[in-house]
Order: C-alpha cells, then sequence, then structure tokens
C-alpha cells in the first residue's frame, strides 16, 4: 500500500501562460507531458462513494492501471490516503490490496456485478520532478482538460502537488512560492468529487459549515487544528462558487465571511492552549481577507434589507429610486473588488499560509500547558505576540494542565455562558453598544457550541442552538438598523433630495426597529433559563 499526500490547487486558465513561464520549474530535475484518460466505476446506487472508496483505471502510453483510494484525511486542499496501484488485464483483481475489509468488500460477486463507468476524466498532464534537500522529492503537476459525464463536461484547470518522499512540509513551500506571482488557491473537490457531482446533476450552491468529526478523548490542540482546516475548507468550496456565481449570489461571499469568523472565532475559544504566535501569524491576513468581504456583504445587506423593501413600498417615490440605484452602484463595486482580490495571487497565498502554519504545528505533545509551544514551534512560527483584542489574553486562572477535548470543552463553554449571561444582565435597549456586545458573545458562544457538536446531547444541543440563533438574528437586524444611517448618509453625500430619502427609510422601518427591540428583554429572560447541553465522551 502507497500513501498518496499532495496538495490540489486550482489554476484560472487564463493563468497557464504565467504559470508555465514561473522562473521555478527551470529548477526541476525532469519534465515529462503525457495524456490521461481515466474511467471511474461504482454501482447506480454508489455503493462505494458511500464507503469512502475511489475505482479507477487509468490509460497511460498504451497501458491501462487499476487503482484503489480510500477516504484518508483531507483538509484545506492537502490530502493523505491509502493507494493501491496494480496492472489491470481486463477484469478487476483487488489482491494486492493489504487491507482485508477493503479488499474483501471490493471482491463480492454481486457488488462486481453492478459495477460500472459512471464518468470520465481526460486530461494532458505536465510534470516536473523536483529533488529537494534531505531526500524530498516532489512531483508538480499542470493538468489540464476535461471531467465528463452523462453528455456534460466540467474543464479541469489544476495544479498538483505531490509528495513521492521526504518532507511534506515541503509541498507548501513549493505552492507558496508559486502563489507568490500565480493566482493558485486550495482546490477543496478532487477530480473524483467534480465527477460525482456532475454525474448526479447537483447543482453548484453555497456551502455551510458542517459538522467537525471530534473525539472527546482528542487533544484539544488537534481538535483546533481539525476545525481550523474545516474552517479553510469551508472558505474555499464557497470561494469556487464566488468566482462562478459571485456576482449574482451574494451567499457565496456571506459564507466565505462567516468561515472567516468562524476561524477567529475557533483561534480566541483555544487561545489559552495554543503557541503565542499562532495568532500573530495567522489573524493580519485574516483581517486583511475580512476588510475586502466585509464591504461587499454590508452593501448585500443595506440594498436588500434595508432600501429595497422601502422602495417596494412606495415605488412612486422618486428619491428612493435615486438613492437605491447609488447603493446599487456601489454594491457592485464592492463585490467587484472583491472578485479582483479573490483572483489575485495575494488571496491564495492568505490560503496557503494558514493552511502551512497549521500543518506545521508540534503535536499535541510537544505544546506545554498554557500556550507555550517548543522551541521548534517558535523557531518555525517566529516570535510576534497575538492580538489579545480577538483572541484574549491568556490569564493564570485559564492556565490549564494537559486535559481532554471533553475537559477542556465543559470548561470554555461554562465560561462563554457565564459571560454571556453577565452581559445580557448590563444590556439595556436603549444602549445600541450593550446590544452589539452580547450579540457578538452570543455569536461565540453559538460557534463554540457548533465545533463541540459531537460531543453533546443533541436535543439540548437543538434547543439551545435555536434560541441563540434566534436572538443573535434579532439583535444582528437591531444593529443593521442601527447603522445603516452611516452607511446610507455617505451614499447620500450633500444632496438634499437623498437625505430625505434616508429619512423615509429611517421612517419606515422605524415599527420593526420598536418591535426588535421590545422583544429583546423576552428574549433575554429565556436565555436565562436555558442550560448548556450535557457533554459525553460516548
Amino acid at each position: 500500500m502507497a500513501q498518496e499526500i499532495e496538495i490540489k490547487l486550482a489554476l484560472p486558465e487564463d493563468a497557464h501562460r504565467n504559470f508555465l513561464r514561473h522562473p521555478l520549474l527551470k529548477q526541476a530535475t525532469r519534465k515529462q507531458s503525457y495524456r490521461l484518460t481515466n474511467l471511474y466505476y461504482d454501482t447506480p446506487a454508489r455503493d462505494l462513494r458511500q464507503r469512502g472508496i475511489a475505482l479507477r483505471l487509468r490509460e497511460h502510453g498504451g497501458f491501462w492501471l487499476q487503482s484503489v483510494k480510500c477516504a484518508g484525511q483531507r483538509g484545506g486542499g492537502i490530502s493523505a490516503r491509502p493507494e493501491w496501484e496494480t496492472p489491470y488485464t481486463g477484469h478487476f483483481d483487488f489482491t494486492a490490496i493489504d487491507d482485508p475489509a477493503v479488499r474483501d468488500w471490493l471482491s463480492r460477486p454481486q457488488l462486481l456485478a453492478r459495477i460500472a463507468p459512471v464518468f470520465e476524466t481526460n486530461f494532458q498532464r505536465i510534470a516536473w520532478t523536483f529533488e529537494l534537500p534531505r531526500g524530498t522529492r516532489i512531483e508538480l503537476a499542470l493538468d489540464r482538460g476535461w471531467i465528463v459525464a452523462n453528455g456534460q463536461r466540467q474543464a479541469i484547470s489544476e495544479i498538483e502537488i505531490e509528495l513521492i518522499a521526504g518532507e511534506a512540509m515541503q509541498l507548501f513551500a513549493l505552492a507558496q512560492t508559486l502563489a507568490q506571482r500565480i493566482p493558485l488557491s486550495p482546490a477543496p473537490l478532487s477530480k473524483a468529487d467534480r465527477g460525482y457531482r456532475l454525474w448526479q446533476q447537483l447543482p453548484a450552491a453555497p456551502v455551510k459549515a458542517a459538522p467537525i468529526p471530534l473525539a472527546a478523548s482528542a487533544a484539544p490542540t488537534d481538535a483546533f487544528r481539525a476545525i481550523a482546516l474545516a474552517c479553510l475548507d469551508h472558505l474555499q468550496q464557497n470561494h469556487l462558487g464566488a468566482l462562478a456565481c459571485g456576482s449574482t449570489d451574494p451567499e457565496y461571499i456571506h459564507q466565505m465571511r462567516i468561515s472567516t469568523r468562524r476561524l477567529r472565532a475557533a483561534l480566541r475559544l483555544f487561545g489559552p492552549l495554543l503557541p503565542d504566535n499562532l495568532a500573530a501569524a495567522l489573524l493580519p491576513p485574516l483581517s486583511e481577507l475580512m476588510a475586502v468581504l466585509g464591504p461587499a456583504r454590508d452593501l448585500d445587506v443595506l440594498l436588500a434589507e434595508i432600501a429595497a423593501p422601502v422602495l417596494t413600498a412606495l415605488p412612486d417615490e422618486p428619491r428612493l429610486a435615486a438613492l437605491v440605484g447609488i447603493i446599487t452602484e456601489r454594491r457592485f463595486t464592492a463585490r467587484q473588488e472583491a472578485m479582483r482580490f479573490m483572483r489575485s495571487p495575494r488571496y491564495g497565498s492568505i490560503v496557503l499560509h494558514a493552511l502551512a502554519t497549521l500543518h506545521a504545528q508540534p503535536e499535541a505533545a510537544k505544546v506545554g500547558a498554557g500556550g507555550t509551544a517548543s522551541a521548534g514551534s517558535a523557531a518555525t512560527m517566529g516570535t510576534a505576540q497575538p492580538d489579545a483584542a480577538l483572541i484574549g489574553t491568556a490569564t493564570a486562572e485559564e492556565m490549564v494542565p494537559a486535559q481532554t477535548l471533553l475537559e477542556f470543552a465543559q470548561n470554555r463553554l461554562r465560561r462563554l455562558r457565564k459571560k454571556v449571561l453577565a452581559l445580557a444582565g448590563e444590556t439595556r435597549v436603549d444602549n445600541p453598544s450593550s446590544l452589539h456586545a452580547l450579540r457578538i458573545d452570543i455569536k461565540r458562544l453559538r460557534y463554540a457550541l457548533e465545533f463541540f457538536t459531537p460531543l453533546a446531547s443533541p436535543k439540548a444541543l437543538r434547543r439551545l442552538l435555536l434560541h441563540l440563533t434566534r436572538l443573535q438574528d434579532a439583535l444582528g437586524q437591531i444593529n443593521d438598523l442601527a447603522s445603516a444611517g452611516e452607511l446610507l448618509m455617505s451614499c447620500a453625500d450633500a444632496d438634499p433630495r437623498l437625505r430625505e430619502a434616508v429619512t423615509l427609510i429611517g421612517g419606515w422601518h422605524g415599527p420593526r426597529h420598536h418591535k426588535l427591540l421590545k422583544a429583546v428583554p423576552a428574549g433575554l429572560k429565556q436565555l436565562g433559563r436555558l442550560r448548556l447541553p450535557k457533554l459525553t465522551a460516548a
């Protein structure tokens, strides 16, 4: 059995020429080009897919090769999975598979009778081999071609960086060097993933955060890494959609913003156990990304939820129509700016930097209590200090000895709930800043509960999350209405007619704003009665 470790990177089709001119390619010790045709097999019910097995026949140079791959570890564009390759002699032969469970399951006659080709990939590959220090050998491949299924096809334009031997971190070093000049970003979907989606005719849609499998006995730092990589995967899955549909569907950019916020929340949640310099390495680039995504999302909300409903109610009001037109233009400009950034080398560099930083973290046993990293980690990450405003400063009370994720989660959730209840007691409906502060801490508690979903009692968790989400949404609407005035006045500028339109919008939303504020005390009272779900090791 071989272990396939690789990074997949999406390459825009209009960037091929610049990629092929990259000076790094001249350092390769070998270059070759060839055509690859691949047939992927499954049953009509997708039995192999559901079991995490990929069965492929590959034609190369007139010979066919049978490959079996199993689900392994994958996150943020890098994957590691077991693979078995054997010559294909006209029928499937699984005797070389040294995992008895996989071998026996695939060899069942009733399964073999239902297996058939489901999709094909056909592409030209240019491969460069790099010999690096300490015995590391890497193959860098440019793939250009098509995925074909059900009479439809999708373009393939991607880079694969595969470890042949040596240190896996060198994959990131090579990817980061390329990304400084070429717009590359981690590809969360493999060719097989895309082939199955095309075969099933699944429409493209924004992707929401999914539950993250965590074990109660895991080390908290290992859980953090899994959560952080899942956040980056969430970001990248919506990045693909944003590039294709971002100009027409704002939800992609919204989900990218959520994934970035979740990653920042995870840094804060696990802050007391993380190396001191980890936040300093991750937060500034994430803030740079948020600075681009934020204005686009804010103007989406301003138009769709604040201005457009008033124009719909008062369609014959020319002042409103003029103001909505200006908002629409600004929203278009903000989206275009976000799209330019997402297509730039800088975007890919930010994501690859975050991935490399997370994968470079030491094993849990090498991280001391209270967030003290080993000397090796400090040398890798640098010595800058974290942003205390975002992740908090670990006090003596927060310093904890080595513990399981279950123990850590129980402690952190209690602290977060205590803070939320304290803020709720200080919140006043006539004080917008207190409402905003409460909303932020409710969001942090909700994110933490979502991260720890595998450890929680499902019924109690659903009830608490439902109430937190409703209260957060209500407070969010109040905040949107409170902050809309400044954005609207910016759009109106000094034009008195447009300023009159701002007044009209404020008056129209007045009853809704009053109703939202009136419901806050009841929501806070119910919040105080809710209890944290029981966390278990089961």
